[in-house]
């Protein structure tokens, strides 16, 4: 990695500290192996910590995740769903100081030795978030439906968001603090199609990297079949268009009711000039309808951007606030060039 022509050295002296979260419903039977799986050794990083997110479980949830190690349980006071339970547990491990936070399954479908994959990027400074692709072609559980809706929905998320991330559904993921404070997802559904888009938007640096995954012990609890795994994306992508993208969005309406519009007031004024107008005033109404709709959704455009600006500020303040409440610990060192380097180095010699 390069800047400003000159090479990168990066010091890891500074306490690194990473907390791996997991949020987790009635997950008693897998959380075990999942928590037993994540190393707790990783190069670069000085200390690592798990945290589990309890959202609302009924069964020994909490008694297995404190039993098997967990060095933090967040308890729900009900079921809030996996989204909030998600951004729940990122703002309690930036309130525990940690300087890179990894997402994981409770169900334990993501392999743990592939968590340093994860945060090595971050470590380096070559992203602030990366998401782990996973193979989808060679997962047996899937079905070929499944696997072609997932590859659309990637595909929908990257036009969205302008990434080029394979597998934008993937839960699997590494944040920065910093990028972790200036993400806030408002859905309740899910984080992992939001946070990609938010992230997009706000230039923040990601990437992906391979992964494994671990054989499939149970069914997805998030959605119960492909047409409701295919509905509730589509509806989420809409929401988050319209919220970070609005005024292309509504530009979009616009056109849809301006030009038919303006294509049948052209038609009558054609009729009108040739004398053949009489009989059309029906459809110089409907034009006027569609052009007076055309100009409401160039308002609610206008105004939606605006409010949209407003969000990005009251996000900024928010994640000033998160930063600024964190445990001020020694963190990452910033890189210095090569040539900083030797010239310290000459100058300690002499």
């Amino acid at each position: 990695m390069t800047a400003t022509g000159e090479e990168q050295v990066y010091y890891r002296g500074g306490v690194i500290k990473l907390i791996v979260q997991i949020p987790a419903l009635n997950e008693e039977e897998t959380l075990a192996e999942a928590l037993a799986d994540i190393p707790r050794e990783i190069p670069g990083i000085s200390k690592v910590e798990i945290l589990v997110i309890d959202d609302g479980s009924t069964d020994r949830t909490v008694e297995v995740a404190k039993n098997a190690g967990a060095d933090h349980v967040l308890r729900m006071s009900s079921h809030v769903g996996l989204a909030r339970a998600f951004m729940a547990g990122v703002e309690e491990c930036i309130r525990q100081g940690a300087d890179v936070i990894v997402n994981t399954d409770a169900d334990n479908q993501y392999c743990g030795a592939d968590i340093p994959k994860l945060v090595t990027p971050i470590i380096e400074r070559r992203a602030q978030i990366v998401v782990g692709a996973r193979p989808i072609d060679t997962i047996e559980s899937w079905s070929p439906l499944k696997k072609a809706l997932q590859k659309l929905g990637s595909w929908v998320v990257r036009q969205a968001s302008g990434t080029d991330i394979p597998d934008a559904p993937s839960g699997f993921r590494a944040y920065s603090r910093d990028a972790a404070a200036r993400l806030c997802v408002i859905n309740t559904y899910t984080y992992t199609l939001e946070t990609i888009i938010q992230a997009g938007r706000k230039q923040i640096p990601m990437i992906s990297v391979p992964i494994g995954v671990n054989v499939v012990t149970r069914k997805s609890r998030l959605f119960k079949g492909i047409g409701e795994y295919v509905s509730r994306s589509a509806k989420t992508i809409v929401r988050i268009f319209i919220i970070y993208k609005p005024l292309r969005f509504f530009l979009g309406l616009t056109a849809l009711f301006a030009l038919p519009g303006l294509f049948g007031v052209l038609r009558f004024l054609i009729l009108y000039m040739t004398g053949s107008g009489d009989g059309h005033i029906q459809s110089l109404v409907l034009s006027g309808a569609l052009l007076a709709m055309a100009s409401i959704m160039v308002t609610a455009g206008i105004l939606a951007d605006l409010i949209s600006a407003n969000r990005s500020l009251l996000e900024d303040v928010r994640a000033r606030q998160l930063l600024r409440e964190a445990p001020q610990n020694e963190t990452m060192a910033k890189p210095i060039t090569a040539r900083k380097k030797a010239a310290a180095t000459k100058a300690a010699k002499s």
